[in-house]
């Protein structure tokens, strides 16, 4: 599989900043990971069925104020 210039790029980036982020010294020091990708994943999935539950009745409303702005 080829890799894209911009991904491998953008791959790069991601490896200096963790570098940065965990300090060059050796201090292997972390957070709590599981707990960081729980809440992340928590939050996709609250965005997501919010959006299923509230989508249509967004979707009437913005066609409603266009219909109201067009001439």
């Amino acid at each position: 599989m080829k890799i894209l210039p911009s991904a491998a790029r953008l791959v790069q980036l991601l490896l200096s900043a963790r570098a940065i982020l965990l300090g060059r010294s050796g201090d292997r020091e972390r957070g709590d990971v599981p707990g960081w990708v729980m809440i992340t994943l928590m939050s996709a999935v609250l965005v997501a069925a919010l959006l299923a539950i509230a989508g249509p009745a967004l979707e009437g409303l913005f066609n409603q104020a266009i219909d109201q702005v067009s001439p």
